[in-house]
């Protein structure tokens, strides 16, 4: 969420910077308008209940004949107040559903553009593999008999898989392995709750706006929510607390399984297991110091590049334009394998800077001490380190040979007692 206070002392500033975002100029004005009016109306409240309380403190020591005009002018402002009070509810509900969509501004570094077709590509890395006629992962998985979708369909909906023996083996041997790189890299495993309340949604930017890509579920009098990714509870871990300075950054990684309704995603990678309803996950999540955070967004990507590097998949890193960035981030970089069924890279990794858009959303600071003990909004970042589903995939493809067997990569040999190949 962004600084309305901000907003309103630095305007133009702001509406350029939205203006990147395809938010109009127009909007902004209607959410200070509001905010004005808000405030006209909340000062008016004011105003009424101090003359309430005023009066509250004269009448019981009024003479008779006062008491009753006393009475009367308090009825009358009674009256007054309860026609303001719904109309100061419905200014500041009607400012929230405006602020709450708002995007997060992009930060200078961040190309104009509006669509995947304006990202930059920042590096390559690895060999594009020489596979003639190279097989898609639904071709080389069935075949192998360690990938069912067809079952996985009648036992939930399309969008499902079932992953058997070795392929089984080979998604755990991956998570396995990513967690045990990024906790060699000082991020501490979490193990969270894979169903969340709406003000943790809230708080990571998932709701209000996107309520449609979530799967609610009723529980008691209220709905919880199936997580997306473990972004959610992780960012929430500090929801509402206030951390010391000099414990940040605080890094964490998580894996979860995710779950998406893929809401507007229709026709879209409809074969095989690239975009699912339920897929796992290894998760990045740092709390930062603002000064610090654009170091550590680097550093993220790097941590997640190293999972691709010691895999020798080849990847690119996009930089993406500010019509192509998530809603909360200020920064994005996409990290994208090479598929050679698809002769061409996909992405498998997003690594976002979110400044202090969640932790204003989710009231998490930090104390500082230069700052005389001021409390601050920290800054939020994370990453995917990486998608297991979209990793397995990869390995798939790149690591097909002419009999349709696959290669297992030398870092993954381990986790297989030694096995070298899944036929």
């Amino acid at each position: 969420m962004l600084d309305l206070k901000a907003l309103k002392e630095n305007t133009e500033e702001y509406k350029v910077a939205l203006q990147k975002r395809n938010i109009s100029n127009s909007l902004i004005d209607q959410l200070l308008d509001l905010d004005q009016s808000k405030r006209q109306t909340q000062t008016e409240v004011e105003n009424l209940q101090s003359e309430l309380n005023k009066l509250a403190k004269e009448i019981p020591h009024a003479s008779t004949e006062d008491r009753s005009s006393l009475v009367e002018q308090s009825k009358k402002l009674k009256e007054d107040l309860k026609n303001l009070e719904p109309q100061l509810e419905n200014l500041q509900n009607n400012l929230n559903n405006i602020l709450f969509s708002i995007p997060n501004i992009p930060h200078p570094s961040v190309p104009e553009g509006k669509d995947e077709n304006d990202n930059i590509e920042i590096k390559k890395w690895g060999e594009i593999p020489n596979i003639p006629n190279p097989q898609d992962h639904v071709t080389l998985g069935e075949n192998l008999g360690i990938l069912d979708l067809e079952t996985a369909s009648k036992i939930s909906s399309s969008r499902f898989s079932v992953l058997k023996g070795l392929g089984a083996k080979l998604e755990r041997a991956l998570a396995s392995f990513m967690l045990d790189k990024q906790i060699s890299a000082g991020y501490l495993e979490v193990i969270p709750p894979y169903l969340v309340n709406s003000d943790s949604l809230f708080a990571t930017g998932n709701l209000p706006k996107f309520e449609e890509d979530l799967f609610k579920v009723p529980f008691g009098n209220s709905n919880l929510y199936l997580i997306p990714t473990a972004e959610v509870p992780i960012t929430n871990l500090h929801r509402g607390e206030i951390l010391e300075g000099n414990k940040l950054p605080i890094k964490y990684c998580s894996l979860t399984p995710c779950f998406r309704s893929e809401a507007g995603s229709y026709g879209k990678d409809t074969r095989g297991i690239i975009r699912q309803h339920q897929f796992h996950k290894v998760e990045l999540v740092i709390f930062s110091k603002p000064k610090q955070a654009e170091e550590e967004h680097e550093k993220l990507t790097r941590n997640a590049e190293m999972i691709l590097e010691e895999l020798e998949l080849p990847y690119r890193r996009i930089l993406l334009c500010s019509g192509d960035m998530g809603f909360s981030s200020t920064k994005t970089y996409d990290l994208e394998v090479w598929m050679p069924s698809q002769n061409k890279y996909r992405e498998i990794s997003s690594c976002s800077w979110f400044s202090d858009f969640q932790a204003r959303r989710g009231q998490i600071r930090y104390k500082e001490e230069s700052a005389n003990n001021k409390n601050l909004l920290v800054h939020t970042l994370n990453g995917s380190g990486l998608a297991v589903g979209r990793t397995w995939v990869a390995i798939l493809e790149n690591y097909q040979q002419e009999d349709g067997s696959i290669k297992i990569p030398k870092v993954l040999q381990p986790y297989f007692n030694g096995l070298t190949e899944i036929r």
